[in-house]
C-alpha cells in the first residue's frame, strides 16, 4: 500500500474509529439510561415501527451516496439533483406512511401506533434534506466532522428522550429522542458543507446515476428488511414485551458490529474505487483491510457475548430475557462486518447488480430457515437467523473469488487465526470467572482476562496488523507531544 494511500486509509480509519465508537459509548449511556426508565414493552411500540423506518430511509437517500462517491469527478449539479430527489421522494414516503399509519397499527395489534408512527415517519422529510451534504462528506471522507457532528446530535437527543422519559412520556420519549437526532445530525451537515441547493431542478444526473444506484437502493431495502424481519414476526406471533427484549438484544448487538462495519465502511468504499484500477495493488489492499477487520470483530463481537449478562446489571431484572438473544446475535455479528468489507468491494467494481441478487437471495434463504425454526419459540427463531449470518460469508467470497481472484484459502488465511484466538480467549476468560458469583466482579474478570490473553496472543504470534496498529497509534501519542 502506497505512502499516500496508506496515510489516508490510516486517518479514515482512526477517524472513523472516533466517530463510532464515541457515539456507540454515548449511546450505551442514554441506553442504559432509558432501559431502566422504560419497560419492554414500550421499547416494543418502537420496534414494530424500526422496519418502516429503515425502508424509507433507503428509498430517500436512493443509493445516491455511493453513485456519487463512484464518479470520478461529482460537480454541483449533481448534488443539486440528488438534494431535490431525495427531498421530493421524503415527502411522498411520509404522505403515504401517514395514511397507512391505521393500516400498521392493525397488523399488530396495537391502535396507539396510530399517533407514534406519524411522528416517528416525521423524521423521513428532514432526513431527505441533509442526503446530499451526506453524500458529500462521506465522499471526501471528513469523518472528523462526522465525529463531532453524530456526537452533538446523539447528545443532544438523549437529553431529550430522557428528560420526557422521566416526565412519564413512555414511548413517545424514543420518538421524540429519534426525531430530534436526525434535526441535529442535518444542523452539523449544514454547518461543515457549506453548500446550499439552487432552485433550478434539474434532475438529469439522478437519471444518469440511477442504473447504478437503484441496485444500491434495492440492496438497502432488502438488508433493512433482513435486519429488522426478526421483528415484524415477533410483534404479529409474539407479545409486546418480546419484541421489546429482542429489540434491546439486537440494539446492542448493532451497536457493536456496526461499530467495526462503520469504521470500514468508511474508508472502504472511496479507498478501493481509488485504485480500482489496479487490481493486483487493490486485492491486497481489501485483504489487508479484511485482516484489520477480523482483527477488530472477532474478539469484540464473541467478548460482547461473553459478558452479555451486563444488561441485568445495568438494565434491571425485567431485561433477563434478552441476554440469552444477545449471545447468540453477536455470533452472525462478528461476521456482519467482514460482509460489510465485501459489499464495498463490489460496489467499488460498479457490481451493484451482484451486490443485489446476493443480497436478496440471503433474505430468502433467511427467512424460511428462521420459518422453519419457529417452533422452537424466539430463541430458536434468533439461532437461526444468527447461523444464516455465518455461513453466507461464503457465499459473498465465492463471488468476490469470481470478481477478483481472490483465493478461499487465502480468506481462511486472514480470517481464521482470529476467529480461534478470540474463542480462545473467551474460553479461558469463561472458566477463569465461572466461581465468582457477583455479578459485576464476573464480568470485570472476563474482561480483563480476555482482552490480556488477546493482547498476549498477538504478541507472541508477531501478529503483523496488531504492531502497525500499535505504532500507529504511538506515533499520534509522540505527535501531540
Amino acid at each position: 500500500m502506497g505512502d499516500g494511500l496508506k496515510e489516508r486509509t490510516a486517518k479514515g480509519l482512526m477517524w472513523g474509529a472516533v466517530n463510532n465508537l464515541t457515539t456507540q459509548l454515548l449511546s450505551a449511556l442514554i441506553g442504559i439510561v432509558l432501559g431502566r426508565l422504560l419497560e419492554p414493552a414500550e421499547y416494543g411500540m418502537v420496534g414494530m415501527l424500526s422496519i418502516f423506518s429503515a425502508i424509507a430511509g433507503s428509498l430517500q437517500e436512493s443509493g445516491f451516496t455511493a453513485a456519487i462517491t463512484n464518479l470520478k469527478q461529482a460537480t454541483q449539479r449533481d448534488y443539486n439533483a440528488v438534494f431535490w430527489f431525495s427531498t421530493f421522494v421524503s415527502l411522498t414516503l411520509y404522505l403515504v406512511l401517514f395514511f397507512s399509519a391505521p393500516l400498521i397499527a392493525r397488523y399488530f395489534h396495537q391502535p396507539g401506533l396510530v399517533d407514534l408512527s406519524r411522528l416517528v415517519f416525521a423524521s423521513f422529510v428532514v432526513a431527505g434534506i441533509g442526503t446530499a451534504h451526506a453524500a458529500y462528506m462521506f465522499r471526501n471522507m471528513m469523518n472528523r466532522e462526522k465525529a463531532v457532528t453524530g456526537f452533538t446530535a446523539l447528545a443532544g437527543s438523549g437529553v431529550v428522550g430522557i428528560t420526557l422519559a422521566l416526565n412519564g412520556y413512555s414511548y413517545w420519549s424514543l420518538a421524540w429522542q429519534q426525531f430530534a437526532y436526525i434535526c441535529l445530525v442535518n444542523v452539523g451537515r449544514l454547518y461543515y458543507v457549506r453548500w446550499m441547493p439552487s432552485m433550478h431542478i434539474d434532475l438529469r444526473p439522478v437519471r444518469q446515476m440511477f442504473g447504478f444506484s437503484s441496485k444500491i437502493l434495492l440492496t438497502n431495502i432488502m438488508n433493512q428488511i433482513n435486519s429488522n424481519i426478526l421483528s415484524v414476526i415477533f410483534g404479529r406471533l409474539f407479545s409486546a414485551g418480546a419484541v421489546g427484549n429482542y429489540t434491546q438484544a439486537s440494539k446492542w448487538n448493532t451497536m457493536g458490529h456496526s461499530l467495526i462495519s462503520g469504521t470500514i465502511q468508511q474508508v472502504a468504499q472511496p479507498i478501493l474505487a481509488s485504485i480500482n484500477e489496479e487490481e493486483d495493488r487493490q486485492l491486497n489492499v481489501f485483504r489487508k483491510m479484511l485482516r484489520f477487520t477480523a482483527f477488530l470483530s472477532m474478539p469484540a463481537m464473541l467478548g460482547l457475548g461473553l459478558i452479555a449478562d451486563f444488561i441485568v446489571l445495568l438494565l434491571g431484572q425485567q431485561w433477563t430475557d434478552s441476554v440469552s438473544l444477545l449471545r447468540i446475535l453477536c455470533i452472525g455479528g462478528a461476521f456482519l462486518p467482514i460482509q460489510t468489507l465485501y459489499q464495498n468491494l463490489f460496489i467499488s467494481h460498479g457490481r451493484s447488480d451482484t451486490y443485489m441478487w446476493s443480497t436478496a437471495a440471503q433474505i430468502a434463504v433467511q427467512i424460511g430457515f428462521i420459518l422453519t425454526f419457529s417452533q422452537w419459540g424466539v430463541t430458536g427463531m434468533v439461532a437461526a437467523f444468527a447461523l444464516m449470518q455465518v455461513l453466507w460469508t461464503v457465499v459473498w467470497q465465492v463471488l468476490a473469488g469470481r470478481l477478483t481472484g481472490l483465493r478461499f484459502l487465502d480468506v481462511l488465511k486472514d480470517i481464521v487465526p482470529f476467529l480461534l484466538s478470540a474463542v480462545g480467549c473467551m474460553t479461558i476468560a469463561y472458566l477463569a470467572a465461572r466461581d465468582i458469583r457477583q455479578p459485576i466482579v464476573s464480568i470485570a474478570v472476563r474482561m480483563a482476562v480476555a482482552t490480556a490473553a488477546y493482547i498476549l496472543i498477538m504478541k507472541v504470534a508477531k501478529v503483523r496488523i496488531f504492531d502497525e496498529c500499535l505504532n500507529y497509534f504511538l506515533s499520534l501519542i509522540k505527535s501531540r507531544r
